[in-house]
């Protein structure tokens, strides 16, 4: 058996499986390192891909021929397109997935992709030579060559797990921790820290009293994650459940507080603000009287329940008193407690956009490890860090997305140019350009991008040669095609809509509020017979198609405010200024750009503590 490789991947978690299938889809000979071959993309905390922001990041993920979207809709057993009652740059797709069918299409995947191979093993120690990877020593004593390694270790680097004022290590609850990697990193000079994160208790659904809580079904609709027309969600839909704490439940919480390892000192790390345990809550919003739980399903032949909201590393005897006075749960048993983690992480402003190492040559970090939190995250990071690492190897421009062009280009800037003071979640709010980063159109952003890449096949690239199509066509027919009173005035006053004292133009009337393409189909025959040419994926394009029309003033002008800011990326900046020696340089714009070290003018604009007068100064220095 040869040991030696174009890149290495250490950690089969989402990060990992992206950045693998990546590197090796572009014809690297790529190896991916996991502890266990049989949690292959194991969902650790809840069974679910998607929601706001995350969503969006599945389906560019999708777009640029990964494979998170393809996976979860395989393995999806309930789906929601959450914000639909605000506009289209606020919808995002999320998804309940079967957690061991999630496992099983991930280890179909990887075990069937050519150029890739699996080793079981813990890596202990990265081979460094001369500033630059060299590859990896494994706990078995095996040394692996590789040109490029990308770490993906998750919530591994010294894992510590805390239940009250029991603390077992490892990388996931019954699962051991990877040590030797994070100290031989800190003696070369690698700033890290850790974080912590955690998990509620799983419940028994068979001693769960449904019929006291509220029903929440999923949509069978025509979206799902994968652009691809030949993926579809086949398992059994299921319903998730919602509930609520009350007043004795927190007071069953406070008795515990003592004995709570984020309360007593034991957890001096940093914790996800955005989703707080259970004792964070009380403590935190201490007059809320109630928080609404979900209950998840995490299987279609499991009785497994996942409690979304109640995350806990409380001792074990505390949270089965607190879950007893949930309506609902005052019977239900508990397959295992909630939990905190502890791991190491490294400060993402010690890597380039393409998520290299700034000390290190030809080394990647992507996931947890750079201070995010989410699968969606991770996945968009090991995607990006596997493309970069094969042109690494074997030559090409790297490959960055900007801010306008994905939120996996947000993402990552965000992390490389502002780094982390807490667990790092995408939103929404964190993209200013997010009316051009909708969901439905990330294939026409990115998949061009994965065809030049080498990752997107024939058959992704035709679909989306369709649909562009298509929509061309559709929008050409709605804005030329003339209406006129006599026949549509009776539709519009049934539909409570004033009526046309003049002819207009078809997309005048979609244009209306009340009105969708589908709806006025019903009124127009032409456009009904038009809408009936499109047989595949007809209400994708549609949908698409409408937003498109709906908003193209306000599309148009983000674009225009897009383009003019982009012109800041376009003017080098790494290692064309002596920042220490520019006195006219604030003093922090001095110590953050020495720091960050950014590589263009853009790039420097957005640091924290960088003020436009800064950018002014560097502009000046450049002869601009």
């Amino acid at each position: 058996m040869d040991f030696k490789y174009d890149v290495i991947v250490i950690g089969a978690g989402h990060a990992g499986n992206e950045a693998a299938c990546a590197a090796a889809n572009m014809g690297s000979k790529t190896l991916l390192i996991t502890m266990d071959m049989n949690k292959i993309g194991q969902m650790s905390c809840n069974p679910a891909v998607g929601g706001i922001a995350k969503g969006q990041i599945v389906r560019e993920i999708d777009a640029l021929g990964g494979q998170m979207g393809i996976v979860t809709d395989r393995s999806a057993i309930q789906f929601r397109m959450l914000n639909r009652s605000k506009g289209p740059a606020m919808w995002s797709p999320r998804s309940q997935s079967d957690r061991h069918q999630f496992i099983q299409e991930w280890i179909k995947i990887i075990s069937n992709t050519p150029n890739l191979s699996i080793w079981q093993d813990t890596v202990r120690q990265l081979i460094i030579e001369n500033a630059e990877v060299r590859g990896v020593i494994t706990a078995l004593g095996v040394e692996m060559r590789a040109k490029s390694v990308i770490l993906t270790a998750g919530t591994f680097l010294s894992g510590l797990l805390h239940i009250g004022k029991s603390q077992l290590v490892g990388g996931r609850i019954s699962e051991p921790a990877s040590f030797g990697i994070t100290d031989q990193l800190k003696s070369i000079g690698f700033a890290t820290d850790r974080m912590k994160t955690g998990t509620p208790a799983r419940i028994d659904g068979r001693t769960i009293d449904f019929s006291k809580m509220s029903e929440q079904v999923g949509e069978n609709d025509f979206h799902k994650f994968s652009f691809l027309d030949s993926v579809s969600r086949n398992l059994k839909q299921m319903s998730c459940w919602i509930t609520y704490t009350n007043e004795n439940t927190h007071d069953e919480l406070r008795k515990g507080l003592t004995d709570s390892p984020l309360y007593n000192g034991q957890i001096q790390s940093i914790g996800p603000r955005y989703c707080p345990s259970i004792e964070t809550k009380i403590v935190t919003f201490a007059d809320k009287l109630s928080h609404q739980l979900f209950l998840e399903p995490e299987g279609v032949d499991s009785q497994e329940y996942y409690i979304n909201g109640f995350s806990s590393s409380l001792p074990l005897d505390v949270q089965i008193r607190a879950i007893h006075t949930v309506s609902g749960l005052e019977n239900a048993h508990i397959f295992r407690p909630g939990y905190a983690i502890e791991y190491d992480f490294f400060d993402p402003t010690q890597l380039k956009h393409t998520l290299e190492t700034k000390l290190i040559k030809n080394l990647f970090f992507a996931g947890q490890i750079n201070g995010t939190t989410g699968y969606e995250e991770a996945g968009g990071q090991g995607l990006i860090a596997g493309i970069n690492a094969h042109i690494n190897c074997h030559g090409g421009e790297p490959f960055v997305l900007a801010r306008n062009e994905a939120y996996i280009g947000v993402l990552i800037d965000d992390l490389v140019t502002k780094g982390v003071d807490e667990p790092y979640r995408m939103f929404t709010s964190r993209a200013e350009y997010r009316l051009i980063l909708r969901q439905d159109d990330a294939d026409i952003r990115l998949t061009p991008k994965a065809g030049h890449l080498g990752l997107a096949d024939k058959n992704r690239l035709s679909l989306l040669d369709s649909k562009i199509s298509i929509q061309h066509d559709l929008l050409h027919f709605v804005k030329n095609y003339s209406i006129k009173p006599t026949h549509i005035n009776a539709f519009l006053a049934s539909s409570g809509s004033s009526e046309l004292k003049h002819g207009c133009k078809l997309h005048d009337l979609i244009l209306r509020p009340q009105f969708g393409i589908k709806d006025l189909s019903d009124a127009v025959p032409a456009l009904k017979a038009k809408l009936d040419t499109i047989s595949d994926r007809k209400e994708e394009i549609i949908e698409a198609t409408e937003v498109l029309l709906k908003y193209e003033g306000y599309i148009e002008r983000e674009r225009q405010i897009a383009d003019k800011l982009l012109r800041l990326e376009h003017i080098p900046l790494r290692g064309r200024v002596d920042y220490a020696n520019v006195l006219s340089l604030s003093t922090e714009a001095r110590h953050k750009l020495l720091k960050i070290d950014p590589e263009t003018i853009g790039h420097a604009s957005r640091i924290p503590g960088i003020s436009p007068s800064d950018v002014n100064v560097l502009l000046v220095l450049l002869g601009r």
